[in-house]
């Protein structure tokens, strides 16, 4: 048994729906994000149709996971199911797994940069609940774990992760495109080793030797990929919103103002 999960770039609608069930299950504090969507801008005459290609990423899981390798604490271990994860309860913080990952999937929770989201004022209920509920250590390192505590839970009910909902990475459950598909690597019959095969789906960086448990799924309309976002959306590296609430109310009222 080996746990992974396939995205679908095609159905992406780069919705973020996905990193925000990841901040609500995890309670994760500002400033830390485990999955992302990562932004491509084609260099000047490559791909002239192309305006920005996006990537929905997270820990890769990777069968032969450097980060495992160099912990001195042994704090990243991988798990007989194949999912790596980290014991903050040993984490150091010396961050030789965030040098060691290729794809530069890991957070460190600063001790001096985790202010809350409204510095200088008392911690909102979401806060305080994630203090209890699934506490974060400052200073050491994090990311994506596939939902484990889910995994674990639900299959200890018998649920099976992919097909149940009790059962499988909040990421996937809240994808309303069915971008994100989860399964077992290991078994031929499972519904993402059917999309692998028939979609001739991917890894990223496959030279880097890790064998990734991600595997993603690309399409084109004419002769430009369908996961493209419209030129109002480049922000840099990262997809966001580009309206703030004060940007919006601003012209609201200046709106009015005028008129």
């Amino acid at each position: 048994m080996r746990w992974g999960m396939v995205i679908n770039l095609i159905k992406c609608t780069r919705c973020h729906a996905c990193v925000a069930a990841c901040r609500v299950e995890h309670f994760l504090p500002i400033g830390m994000t485990w999955p992302r969507l990562i932004a491509w801008e084609p260099e000047a005459g490559q791909n002239a149709d192309i305006s920005v290609t996006t990537f929905g990423v997270r820990c890769n899981h990777c069968k032969d996971a450097p980060c495992v390798e160099v912990c001195p604490a042994e704090a990243t271990k991988k798990r007989d199911d194949g999912i790596v994860y980290v014991d903050n309860t040993k984490c150091v913080g010396c961050r030789y797994c965030v040098v060691a990952c290729p794809y530069q999937n890991r957070t460190f929770l600063s001790k001096d940069k985790d202010t809350g989201y409204f510095p200088k004022y008392e911690k909102t209920r979401f806060e305080k609940a994630g203090k209890k509920i699934y506490p974060h250590v400052p200073g050491t390192t994090e990311k994506c774990n596939f939902c484990m505590e889910r995994i674990d839970a639900g299959m200890s009910k018998g649920y099976k992760p992919g097909i149940d909902r009790e059962a499988t990475p909040a990421c996937v459950n809240t994808c309303q495109a069915r971008a994100l598909t989860f399964g077992d690597l290991d078994d031929p019959n499972s519904e993402i080793s059917r999309l692998i095969k028939e979609k001739n789906a991917f890894q990223l960086h496959p030279e880097y030797g890790t064998d990734p448990s991600i595997y993603y799924i690309d399409g084109k309309i004419g002769n430009a990929p369908s996961n493209f976002a419209p030129p109002e959306t480049r922000t840099g590296i990262h997809i966001q919103r580009l309206s703030t609430q004060e940007d919006r109310a601003r012209e609201i009222f200046s709106k009015k103002a005028g008129s």
